[in-house]
């Protein structure tokens, strides 16, 4: 909103300084620091109320050292996370973009069914929470949303190089640049290959001539996987103080840096990659998404004031998911959402082994102590802050070896 009054007071009434809020760096930088702010100072306010209204944890017998401490301990903190990042966003983005659209209605809509998953725990005494069938639908109806969205919408393009070009002429130079087309494309991004780029329509070559208008055969049911594993993902991170908003910070950090230089056509042809016209606008959301996050780790870093239930850890992982696939980067999501993915395939691996053994010799058998990954460190004996900070360092790594794949081929 902020955007849009000063982008008047710079056009129309042509007011000293007032232009610098058409600069994406400057309102992501006050995007950050607002949504710092309002998690950390109003944070305590929101826990406070959470408290007042008794929704506090149940804890479930687990057998973990620690574990009966944290009974009481306010969760649905994900609010925190939901009000500060989208104050920020509605002030300083440009809310007519269509990836600022998407990313608040992944927002509201991931967080309205964490929300009602922690309603039914607390208030209706249900340890289960919202039924499986019920999240999973909603999750597929929000990867049938953005599917449709970034694969229908005109404004969602790329630009391409059609292999002719420009000849600039003036007085005393002639400059040769390329042709570049924004198009329609379902491309997205290999990591680590030299021609980095595959077309999902191409799956489809098979059909013969206008396959490629057939490519949401592909691309939508890719989106709703990736929505669905990547916020099942997250919410299965959310199992010891700290791990899952700081983990999520970093996989967002570096999430932000593929936004920006895939968003600034100087970037991106410098560094080679794909040029997405008005991508970089998702960078202010990331600033606050991230700042966000920071703020909420005042009061989840252990011993944790408050949890940010599913609430948070659903609506985290869809947004993640949101960003990588908006700027075709979702294959990389294995690298920045390496822990994640650690945690998501311990409990399949954990489920199938006991299965299958249970099936063979009659009893069941587990490879982990515990699933998900976090639990059976516990189980060993370690500190659930070395854990985190361990973790953590692995995310930190995991990062910067995905913003290497921008040069690295």
């Amino acid at each position: 909103m902020l955007y849009y009054l000063f982008e008047y007071f710079d056009k129309t009434l042509d007011l000293p300084g007032t232009g610098v809020f058409q600069y994406i760096t400057f309102r992501s930088a006050l995007a950050f620091m607002l949504s710092l702010l309002l998690s950390t100072i109003y944070g305590k306010r929101i826990i406070n109320f959470l408290r007042r209204q008794q929704v506090g944890e149940t804890v479930r017998e687990l057998g973990l050292a620690g574990q009966n401490e944290k009974a009481g301990t306010p969760t649905m903190g994900g609010l925190i996370i939901i009000f500060a990042t989208l104050l920020p966003v509605l002030l300083f983005a440009r809310l007519h973009n269509i990836y600022i659209v998407l990313l608040i209605v992944t927002t509201l809509w991931m967080g309205t069914i964490g929300f009602v998953d922690d309603y039914i725990k607390i208030f209706k005494k249900d340890k289960q929470g919202l039924k499986g069938i019920f999240k999973v639908i909603g999750q597929v109806g929000l990867g049938i949303i953005v599917g449709a969205v970034l694969y229908f919408n005109p404004a969602v393009t790329v630009r391409t190089d059609t292999g002719r070009t420009d000849v600039f002429k003036s007085a005393n130079t002639t400059v040769v640049l390329p042709a570049p087309v924004e198009e329609k494309s379902t491309a997205t991004t290999i990591p680590f290959v030299k021609n980095n780029e595959f077309d999902y329509a191409e799956v489809l070559s098979f059909m013969g001539d206008g396959y490629e208008k057939w490519a949401w055969l592909i691309f939508i049911p890719v989106v709703i996987f990736i929505i669905t594993a990547v916020s099942n993902g997250a919410n299965l991170t959310d199992g010891i103080d700290g791990l899952a908003a700081g983990t999520s910070a970093i996989s967002v950090l570096a999430l932000g840096i593929f936004t920006f230089v895939s968003g600034n056509i100087i970037f991106s042809n410098y560094l080679n990659i794909m040029y997405i016209p008005n991508s970089g606008e998702m960078t202010v959301f990331i600033s606050a998404f991230v700042g966000a996050l920071i703020g909420f780790l005042w009061y989840n870093s252990y011993p944790a004031s408050v949890f940010m239930g599913d609430t948070g850890s659903l609506t985290i992982g869809g947004i993640i998911a949101v960003l990588a696939i908006a700027v075709r980067k979702e294959i990389l999501i294995v690298l920045f959402c390496g822990i994640f993915l650690a945690e998501s395939a311990s409990v399949v691996i954990q489920v199938f082994y006991f299965k299958y053994t249970k099936k063979r010799f009659g009893e069941g058998r587990r490879i982990f102590l515990m699933a998900p990954l976090h639990h059976h460190y516990q189980k060993k004996g370690y500190h659930e802050s070395k854990i985190v900070t361990r973790f953590w360092i692995v995310a930190v790594m995991l990062a910067i070896l995905s913003i290497i794949t921008l040069k690295l081929r």
